[in-house]
């Protein structure tokens, strides 16, 4: 290699950054239903239960579908799978316009979005940190995962005064276009592999070899991947931990923070722009667990950010809601800097289940577990406050899982053979 060709940015990087940018995009999909829930409210008279369990499928179908979107990767590339991925959302979000019935909405942002999200978003950050790069692997999961969390988290105050000014179907259009307009950028821009330019992983050793391919059946590389992983104790730990990760973000926080601030008097966009405040914070929290990752034990990591979510969650029904106090800023801040921090030292810790060839697809079942505490928390946060009147018992639950889990990660082991 000329001395010329050393000096130029790894191409890594670059796969790095239409990444970064792909998934900041396509994260305005997923934001979309928390903002959707007042204005089908009004618009239709539906029950918050029942467009709950529309995003509840959405969630669980987002992690379900991981798996099998790893495994297509391995097996027929990044970009046709990602493109693939974009026109199923489109089309899903595009049809929503037509609907006039609960199970519409069920139906098209539920399982057709739900799949269409599930092949991108986190497997798609895992496949390239895991396929581009060797050495700062943990930086590189930590900025990808905060593009997908925090883009989904930022477009919300838009989201939610284009509702307001142009109606719930506007949401629907945009997200659509949006949706269409990435499938050229990655056709033109995303490399699939290093050794497809000549180059190596950033950070490979001069006796790199590259593994491989998968050249097996998707379907029956994901299945015997879960068959395998069930056998090792790490993995329990992993999904349980998981599964309580998206209980208490996406499922509980996510969808159900702005109806809850809703309830308590705070307008729509107000709150919008405070969960949007939180991926902003969630940018350093989680460009600093990638850091931290490559450093520090994961599992003291996880236990640390397991423990400060439950206990802020505790806190969370004296403080907020009333109105934007200092205490609802602190939470915000706080509650940000920690949203998906489990994120890169969790993929790391992939890698001691089943090695690292297969570390992409058990993470898709990891991520599996973490959409259906998602789901059920979607769905079981509406109906609670359907029964209930409120949201507090869904939060001070999800507070106390979250604090059993800090305990509980602490056993995982760095070997890739115990049993369960």
């Amino acid at each position: 290699m000329s001395i010329q060709s050393e000096r130029k940015i790894h191409p890594a990087w670059i796969a790095a950054i239409i990444t970064f940018f792909t998934l900041i995009a396509t994260s305005g999909f997923r934001s979309a239903p928390s903002v959707l829930m007042i204005p089908l409210e009004d618009a239709f008279g539906w029950g918050r239960d029942q467009i709950s369990l529309a995003i509840s499928i959405n969630v669980l179908l987002f992690g379900l579908t991981a798996p099998f979107a790893a495994a297509l990767m391995d097996r027929f590339g990044i970009r046709k799978v990602v493109m693939c991925a974009l026109t199923t959302v489109g089309l899903g979000a595009a049809s929503t316009v037509f609907m006039t019935q609960a199970w519409h909405l069920v139906a098209l942002w539920g399982v057709v979005v739900g799949i269409g999200t599930g092949s991108m978003a986190l497997v798609f950050a895992a496949t390239i940190a895991n396929r581009w790069f060797v050495t700062n692997r943990g930086l590189v999961i930590g900025i990808l995962t905060a593009a997908s969390a925090t883009g989904q988290l930022i477009f919300l105050p838009g989201l939610s005064a284009l509702a307001a000014d142009h109606g719930w179907r506007a949401i629907s259009i945009t997200v659509a276009l949006g949706a269409f307009v990435m499938v050229p950028v990655i056709a033109l821009f995303l490399k699939e592999r290093p050794t497809d330019i000549g180059m190596k992983p950033y950070g490979a050793p001069m006796n790199w070899v590259e593994p491989p391919r998968n050249t097996t059946n998707a379907a029956v590389v994901a299945i015997e991947s879960l068959k395998s992983a069930m056998k090792v104790r790490n993995f329990w730990f992993l999904t349980g931990s998981f599964f309580v990760c998206g209980l208490s973000t996406s499922g509980l926080i996510g969808t159900h923070f702005i109806p809850a601030a809703h309830d308590h008097g705070m307008g729509q966009i107000a709150a919008a722009s405070l969960l949007a405040l939180v991926g902003v914070f969630d940018v350093v929290g989680t460009l600093a667990s990638g850091w931290l990752t490559d450093r520090v034990d994961p599992k003291k990591l996880l236990f640390f950010y397991y423990f400060l979510r439950g206990v802020s969650l505790f806190l969370l029904p004296s403080i907020l809601f009333t109105t934007v106090h200092p205490s609802t800023l602190v939470f915000v801040i706080f509650y940000g800097l920690d949203w998906v921090a489990t994120v890169p030292p969790t993929v790391i810790l992939c890698r001691t289940v089943l090695g690292a060839e297969r570390a992409t697809v058990v993470y898709g079942w990891v991520f599996a577990a973490h959409q259906i505490g998602g789901s059920i928390a979607a769905l079981g946060a509406g109906i609670l406050r359907v029964q209930l009147g409120d949201y507090a018992l869904a939060f001070y639950v999800s507070g106390f899982l979250c604090v059993i889990t800090a305990f509980a990660v602490l056993k995982i082991t760095d070997q890739t053979s115990v049993k369960s």
